[in-house]
């Protein structure tokens, strides 16, 4: 007789396979070319542990650990080594769906459905056996109320983003704030607004952002920045105002198709989203992401985001910039081809990227047919032609290369195909791409060394992504980009 895991996970099958590729995404159509420079290594798992990763964390003694929805935590040794020799202990157990994991003074805070929770091995034994709540101080009723937490931030907090109730309303407490949990356990409430938040983490600056899934309120997947006192743009959560003192409730007029750069400039909590990712596109259920910080050891993308993708199975990466006091930026395609659904990421001393997840029954499709698996993306030294970061200017963008261009080429402007839209801001499910322009290059400058081009435009439209499409560059020794598109979402305009 099918056990009641295997049909759940044949369900799964099932539902990937009647599904178009459309309907799941389309891809980029690069999996064997990312190869050549990103080759992915599956760690494996021994069948008798269901490992459905949730988070991941470094421990000083080089191990990785695996937070899981099942609320286990176990701790892994010979991960990181080529061929990966894995040996799995259970270090802890017990938890609710764990999507948050921060070893700090010989402990583990996990960040789980209804509380932090501070787990120690007191004895030494090498497994856990003190579980203290640090804070439990929101409400948790069903299912979708999901919590996802960050790594310690450097005066020891823990932040957390709250999902709604049902992915639509907040019935129970701060459901749809993000909340930061201090060492002491005191739960203070950032700002309000989310609606289905996944992963926690700072950028390069150490700025606190989240990610944010499409629906109500939200035209696409997005990452948003955690501005304290801040509106995100999702009202449910409005009636928790008056548990914070010194919090004004923003004013939005429900279901009023608008748009975010309109309303922005009405409300004045109102934050915009740092980097939208156009659906499908890039990107349909982004999930936990992490800061390369590897110096250098992951190749030439320091200092940026990598984001996991639950539905598409893939990884993307994001560099943001502070533009008149506002976050923005650009994301770009990465790697594709993971065997199951992303939930989380995360970066090893050897500059190794952990990559891990699972499938549900929750008719949440996933391109990757796999229950559940960690895999890790190496580099291996080869560095791909790339688009390597985009900057605003007044007047356009500054793009930046991995590797020298052909100059010849990139001082033509008739090779750039630009195009802007951006989505309606309303309480329906998502949006449509609307107001498109398509944008001209009046002049295009490469820098001496072949490794930048300045794009001059006819103009920068404030509120609208930016998708570029750069298939007619090459490398100086004649090669195209690994990845021709990029996308960058412009809040504000540089004032000089």
């Amino acid at each position: 007789m099918v056990n009641s895991l295997t049909r759940l996970t044949l369900l799964s099958v099932a539902l990937t396979s009647f599904l178009s590729a459309e309907e799941l995404g389309k891809m980029w159509g690069t999996a064997e070319e990312e190869a050549k420079y990103y080759p992915i290594v599956n760690i494996p798992i021994p069948q008798n542990i269901p490992m459905r990763p949730g988070s991941f964390d470094m421990l000083p003694d080089g191990r990785l650990a695996v937070g899981t929805r099942k609320g286990d935590i176990y701790l892994v040794k010979g991960a990181f080594d080529s061929p990966p020799a894995p040996e799995y202990k259970l270090f802890a157990t017990g938890q609710d769906e764990i999507f948050g994991l921060s070893w700090k003074d010989n402990a583990m805070t996990t960040t789980q459905f209804g509380e932090v929770t501070k787990i120690s091995d007191s004895d030494g034994d090498g497994v856990a056996d003190r579980y203290d709540t640090l804070s439990n101080n929101w409400g948790y009723a069903e299912g979708h109320e999901f919590a996802f937490g960050s790594k310690h931030d450097p005066d020891g907090n823990i932040w957390v983003a709250l999902g709604l109730s049902g992915s639509y309303n907040s019935h129970n407490l701060f459901r749809g704030w993000a909340v930061k949990i201090t060492p002491d356990g005191k739960m203070i409430p950032v700002c309000s607004g989310l609606r289905s938040p996944g992963g926690v983490g700072p950028n390069a600056e150490g700025a606190m952002f989240c990610i944010e899934s499409q629906g109500p309120w939200n035209g696409c997947c997005s990452l948003k920045h955690l501005k304290p006192g801040g509106f995100l743009g999702h009202p449910a959560s409005y009636n928790w105002y008056p548990f914070v003192p010194g919090m004004d409730t923003p004013k939005v007029t429900p279901d009023s198709p608008s748009r975010f750069q309109l309303e922005k400039n009405r409300i004045k909590e109102l934050v915009p989203p740092a980097i939208r990712f156009p659906y499908i596109k890039m990107g349909r259920s982004i999930s936990g992401f992490n800061l390369n910080q590897t110096g250098g050891k992951f190749g030439p993308f320091e200092n940026q985001i990598f984001l996991g993708d639950y539905t598409l199975s893939l990884i993307m990466r994001a560099t943001t910039e502070k533009i008149n006091g506002v976050w923005q930026g650009a994301c770009y395609p990465f790697r594709e081809g993971l065997s199951t659904g992303i939930m989380n990421v995360e970066f090893t001393p050897k500059g190794q990227l952990m990559a891990g997840g699972f499938t549900t029954s929750r008719q949440w499709p996933v391109r990757g047919t796999e229950p559940y698996a960690i895999q890790r993306i190496d580099w291996n030294g080869k560095v791909p032609f790339e688009v390597k970061e985009i900057n605003i200017k007044k007047t356009g963008f500054l793009f930046t290369f991995t590797k020298p261009i052909d100059k010849v080429v990139a001082a033509n402007p008739d090779v750039y195909n630009i195009t802007t839209y951006t989505h309606i801001f309303r309480g329906g499910y998502g949006s449509p791409e609307v107001d498109q322009t398509t944008r001209k290059v009046t002049k295009a400058e490469p820098s001496a060394d072949g490794l930048s081009v300045m794009l001059q435009l006819d103009e920068i439209i404030e509120g609208h992504i930016h998708d570029f499409n750069l298939d007619s560059l090459k490398s100086k020794d004649g090669k195209p980009l690994l990845h021709t598109k990029a996308y960058y979402t412009v809040n504000e305009i540089p004032k000089k």
